[in-house]
């Protein structure tokens, strides 16, 4: 692996997680950095110890991933692109281990509840890991052939497993959508085609605050894509948004709902302005069908 912190891209978990394998599609001349936690991939780049990082938000089966949106904001980092990975799990075994040998499946709670029908089909016992990777190394090194993993087949190569049946998944849509991060902000204009903006927000604690703070957006014509809520503070009071609207945050009609919005919030942080991937239409599109 390269010393070279602007030659890599960070991710959390093993070699040959998912994310792991998201980072070599997204920047395939970089070499990547696996870290323990998310709170160390942050860091990782936060320190110069990596140029990007890319970091899971949400699935289409297990929905937002917990922790990233209350990480975001204080990082201290930019989001300059999204990414969306077809997740293909593969069930993975020592060599020479036949399907009907096995009697365990070790993975990530979130890949055993999107392969809970094929491990129930196979009526294996679901072991939780940390990570999709980690249970594809532990399965190596324990070298039994009653236990499997669940992760990808770049963790099989890695950690030399055969596997014994591709698309383990359930569902066919199953995709993780990964925001690209760095330490600078992306240097893009309203011009430079279809943009998303990312921003987070606390609404003030009065009646119909979060009904007039989101009006300009209507009022503007402008998209909004998500708008999430999370409690902040330790209390149930106090409630932060994570929101992306389509377009550029200099553009008029952005510019106008952001405003409209700053009189009835306080905190509002842009989180960074990126290209719109155009996968998401088709994502959408077939999530609608």
């Amino acid at each position: 692996m390269t010393n070279d912190p602007k030659n890599l891209i960070a991710f959390q978990g093993e070699l040959g997680a998912n994310g792991d394998l998201a980072c070599r599609v997204v920047q395939p001349d970089m070499a990547t950095l696996p870290c323990h936690t998310f709170e160390d991939t942050f860091a990782a780049v936060r320190d110069g110890k990596a140029k990007y990082l890319l970091i899971p938000i949400d699935n289409t089966v297990a929905g937002r991933v917990a922790d990233i949106h209350h990480l975001l904001p204080d990082s201290g980092l930019h989001i300059i692109g999204e990414h969306f990975q077809r997740v293909e799990h593969h069930l993975l075994a020592v060599k020479g281990t036949k399907i009907e040998e096995l009697t365990y499946v070790h993975s990530h709670v979130h890949a055993l509840n999107q392969c809970r029908d094929a491990i129930k089909e196979l009526g294996l016992e679901p072991m939780v890991h940390v990570d999709t990777a980690a249970a594809a190394r532990d399965i190596s090194e324990r070298g039994e052939k009653a236990h499997a993993a669940i992760a990808s087949e770049l963790a099989g190569e890695i950690y030399g497993l055969d596997s014994l049946r591709a698309n383990f998944e359930d569902a066919e849509h199953n995709t993780t959508r990964f925001l690209l991060m760095a330490q600078d902000a992306s240097d893009l204009t309203p011009d430079d085609g279809d943009i998303m903006t990312s921003f987070v927000f606390r609404v003030r604690n009065v009646p119909a605050a979060l009904y007039k703070a989101l009006g300009g957006f209507a009022t503007n014509g402008v998209n909004m894509v998500k708008l999430e809520s999370y409690l902040v503070g330790g209390g149930f009071v106090a409630a932060q948004f994570y929101a992306e609207v389509d377009g550029h945050p200099e553009s008029q009609n952005v510019r106008l709902a952001l405003e409209e919005l700053s009189f009835f919030t306080h905190e509002v942080r842009i989180m960074g302005a990126y290209p719109r991937n155009p996968v998401r239409d088709v994502i959408n599109k077939n999530g609608a069908e």
